[in-house]
């Protein structure tokens, strides 16, 4: 199994989809992180709808956004790449549109503009680590993925911080705010469409390779459903038990979340090439364990006392996003390296399907074991998390790293990262 041990950061760049790419994803990652955080603000602010409606209308974009992905699939499959990622991207630019010309009480329309934010959201993620695994392969490709979500997280800290600067101005800044988005998820589509990456059609795929049926995945797609509760930890879980229940101040629960940015943006690339050194599947049981432990670790802090409770939970919050790290830096990785080329799209567009849907489920779920206690919460998501880190790891290798190099001396050679035994590896573009 190879292991990256050394990162050239321009090579890194063009693993990812070369530096065009790479500006699309940070001006895409702004322009999220500028509306995003405060969608819900805007409904309640600007169009004076009641906070139940604005949420119920944001959770249905969400959720019904993932009708879309099996399209998705099959269109990433046809062998489209850097289209799909620009289309994810103009999607939103209909949103953000419809949202600037919603009237004050149209809960309707400000439903729609949420159900195309939502689409947008939910196909970008498999489209975009369908492109990278046409630019990149191997271990060079987890590296790519893993800079990919460090950018896009940074991009996403500025524009929230930059959004959080814009409040005091209200409904006008709010509403400046929501242009200024859809112009960068519009300069975004454009260089990303500028790539021009493409990959070959499924069926002429399909052809030249004897690569079996596809993985079916059924017990990483249900692993991944309560894995995905991490992700809303920073965000959701702890500021309610922080403010509600330790009646800390909501300083804590803003400098846990600004700690979990930094420490995605400056430790994600690292720690996925330092797990490059074992397997995937093997490294996402891992990340279950460590996300199992600082749910376990949240519980004893809750107990003690209300002096010393905020900064412990604080403390165990890095174990929570080291743990968040290890499984984002491996679950995508897993699922590109198990799917033969020609069902590629399809697999990830389950995957991203499967993360959509824990990610919709589980506010409600921390929400509705919040009010039971610490045991009630803590206990019971370090539980199912176990069970399917157990699962993942107990699963058999459905043939971890299969996929052939793309067939085709002639296209153009890409140096990546150099291997452990210090060779320079080559891959090509498809």
């Amino acid at each position: 199994m190879a292991t990256i041990t050394k990162l050239r950061p321009h090579a890194l760049v063009r693993a990812s989809g070369g530096p065009r790419y790479a500006v699309a994803l940070a001006v895409d990652a702004l322009g999220t992180g500028l509306l995003r955080p405060f969608l819900l603000l805007y409904g309640v602010t600007v169009l004076r709808l009641s906070a139940p409606a604005t949420g119920i209308a944001m959770t249905m974009g969400v959720v019904v956004g993932l009708v879309c992905m099996p399209a998705v699939g099959r269109w990433l499959d046809q062998g489209a790449r850097s289209t799909v990622v620009a289309a994810s991207m103009l999607v939103r630019v209909v949103g953000v549109a419809l949202l600037t010309l919603t009237p004050a009480g149209h809960v309707w329309l400000f439903a729609t503009a949420a159900l195309f934010l939502g689409i947008g959201n939910q196909a970008w993620p498999a489209a975009h680590a369908a492109l990278v695994a046409t630019v990149a392969h191997g271990r060079e490709r987890d590296a790519a993925l893993a800079a990919g979500r460090a950018l896009r997280n940074a991009g996403l800290g500025v524009g929230a911080l930059l959004a959080t600067a814009c409040l005091a101005g209200g409904a006008t800044a709010l509403q400046a705010l929501a242009v200024v988005t859809g112009l960068a998820y519009l300069a975004a589509a454009a260089l990303a469409w500028s790539v021009h990456v493409h990959a070959r059609p499924a069926a002429a795929r399909a052809e030249e390779s004897d690569d079996g049926p596809p993985p079916r995945m059924r017990v990483l797609l249900a692993a991944n459903v309560i894995y995905v509760f991490c992700l809303n930890v920073p965000e959701i879980a702890l500021p309610l038990v922080l403010v509600t229940q330790l009646h800390a101040s909501p300083v804590w629960s803003a400098a846990i979340f600004v700690a979990n940015t930094v420490l995605v943006v400056t430790l994600q690339v690292p720690v996925t090439v330092l797990m490059s050194r074992f397997p995937r599947r093997a490294v996402l049981a891992l990340a279950g364990v460590v996300i199992a432990a600082s749910y376990l670790g949240f519980l004893a802090a809750t107990s003690l006392g209300l002096g010393w409770s905020a900064p412990a939970v604080a403390a165990v919050s890095v174990v929570c996003t080291l743990g968040e790290i290890i499984y984002a830096g491996s679950a995508t990785a897993l699922v590109t390296a198990l799917a033969p080329e020609r069902v590629l799209g399809r697999s990830l567009a389950r995957f991203q399907f499967s993360t959509g849907f824990g990610l919709a489920v589980s506010p409600a779920v921390i929400t509705t074991l919040a009010p039971h206690g610490p045991a009630a919460l803590w206990g019971s998501l370090a539980a199912a998390t176990l069970v399917s880190a157990s699962a993942v790891a107990a699963e058999k290798d459905q043939g971890e790293g299969r996929r052939p190099k793309p067939p085709g001396a002639s296209r153009p050679v890409l140096p990546v990262i150099a291997p452990a035994d210090g060779a320079k590896e080559q891959r090509t573009f498809s």
